[in-house]
């Protein structure tokens, strides 16, 4: 690539084409914007929904908020989508937009120095290019994380993370060992509990579950849904759900309201009623509040943790052997296939990549005591940098979707003034991301997420990561920029 020093055309590289490069890349064009490039270090696009292809892969989301707010899919067969809908649908759009024209596949950004007003960027492939603005879609959920299990290469059946699913290994009558308890977990041991012979799954901790049906779209909707444009965009924005998104997001911003009290209610008494052995029931009962982990959604968990051939095993997990797992307690169980579902490093975000802003500052350097950018987009000294579903923005049982295209709006109105030459360049600055912090911090805190358990969510300090604030709040956020808390040349 050639460097545009004139800048008549402004040049915008986006990393990652996943869902929200994805929207990205069609909003650039939608604003008349032709000279973009996305890309991906895989074959393919879809992000963790490329990734992720285990049994039993379920949105937690309803199908039909997971889609962008112009692209409505009248062609969900569940309430809940199956991870192979979901890749499938994005795959629709990206054919529809004809967006494989502006993406390199494998092809990882390794380098982003900002220089002379403008980004270089250095590709896996030992190209160069030249950006005014880099988005980074980059996602959370892309580094596996892989315990640190003693043994793991003496075991001699098939060994592997949920997001890297082993297809060749067979999983009917086979003895199988799942390794973590999140909703990947969850999902993946209801998913084989009626194909394994044996099947234990290694619980640390035990996790609230939510009663959801998810129920199948009839013929008859699904007709309802192509035919008839404005049901197809009322069940998109159903008002009932909208309701409960909010009353939801009060409940976690506010441990003490009514909504978290029925919340807890519901999964206390789905725990109860579900299972009917008593030291088993003991076994699952979290020690924490609900949802101070991500809220697990499932009909069908504790009938599957139920049957004869399925056990839930709390001894811990002491060092892998050839024939199996032995536990802490000193017991060897032998299986075939050993699967890690033990989430991701969810606070690398653009990392490896190494990003080199203004005054020589590295995103490393930025970031050395937490991740965190100024309305989860902008970071102090780095310009014409705009981030995704980046750190602190809202987590948990949300539509990222929606997320990722409240935040174009807001980062679309921070570009304008650069785009239209008013100025060269824009950052947060530190007295904003500053004050931000320290109110975002204080929320946390005071949030069901602070509450006391381990998840995710929460940084290497123990405070959590996320928006702290309601839904609401965080679309009144985005509708217009604060342009006093950035420094514009």
């Amino acid at each position: 690539m050639t460097k545009n020093s004139c800048n008549t055309q402004r040049r915008y590289v986006i990393v990652g084409a996943g869902m929200a490069g994805i929207l990205a890349a069609i909003k650039l064009r939608e604003a008349g914007k032709d000279n973009i490039r996305v890309y991906e270090k895989a074959d393919r696009i879809g992000g963790t929904w490329r990734e992720n292809t285990y049994p039993g892969l379920t949105c937690d989301v309803p199908s039909h908020s997971y889609t962008y707010s112009f692209e409505p899919n009248s062609e969900w067969t569940r309430h809940l989508p199956p991870g192979d809908e979901v890749q499938a649908y994005f795959e629709s759009v990206v054919k529809k937009y004809q967006l494989e024209e502006i993406i390199s596949f494998n092809e990882e950004i390794t380098d982003c120095q900002f220089n002379n007003e403008q980004w270089q960027i250095s590709t896996s492939k030992g190209n160069t290019d030249y950006a005014d603005f880099v988005i980074a879609a980059t996602g959370v959920l892309h580094h596996p994380r892989i315990p640190a299990i003693k043994g793991m290469e003496k075991f001699k059946g098939k060994l592997f993370h949920s997001a890297r699913w082993d297809h060749s290994a067979v999983l009917d009558n086979q003895r199988i060992a799942v390794v973590g308890t999140g909703s990947t977990g969850v999902q993946i041991v209801t998913a084989l509990a009626d194909r394994a012979a044996n099947l234990c799954h290694y619980q640390r901790t035990p996790q609230w579950i939510m009663p959801v049906v998810n129920a199948e779209f009839s013929e008859a909707e699904k007709a309802l849904f192509r035919n008839n444009t404005a049901a197809l965009k009322r069940i998109q924005n159903d008002p009932e759900l909208e309701v409960n998104i909010e009353r939801f997001s009060v409940a976690i911003t506010e441990p003490d309201s009514a909504a978290m009290h029925e919340i807890e209610n519901i999964v206390r008494q789905n725990l109860e009623s579900s299972v009917s052995d008593p030291e088993l029931r003991e076994r699952l009962r979290p020690d924490y509040r609900a949802a101070c982990k991500r809220l697990i959604y499932s009909e069908t968990f504790y009938q599957a943790v139920q049957k004869s051939n399925v056990d839930i095993l709390t001894e811990g997990v002491e060092v892998i052997e050839e024939d199996g797992i032995r536990s802490l307690d000193g017991t060897l169980r032998e299986f075939d296939i050993i699967v890690l579902a033990t989430g991701f490093h969810a606070d690398r975000f653009m990392r490896p990549m190494q990003i080199t802003g203004e005054n020589g500052i590295t995103l490393e350097q930025a970031w050395a005591e937490r991740p965190t950018a100024y309305m989860s987009v902008s970071i102090p000294g780095f310009p014409n940098l705009f981030m995704l579903n980046g750190p602190n923005g809202p987590v948990g049982n949300f539509s990222l979707i929606e997320i990722a295209e409240q935040q174009w709006h807001y980062i679309s109105q921070l570009m304008a003034p650069v785009e239209n030459g008013e100025y060269r360049k824009i950052s947060a600055t530190q007295t904003a991301l500053d004050n931000f912090d320290k109110a975002r911090i204080a929320a946390a805190k005071k949030s069901i997420f602070g509450s006391g358990c381990q998840s995710w969510y929460l940084d290497s300090q123990g405070v959590p990561a996320t928006w702290p604030w309601t839904r609401a709040q965080f679309k009144a956020a985005m509708h217009k920029p604060d342009f006093s808390a950035f420094h514009m040349i």
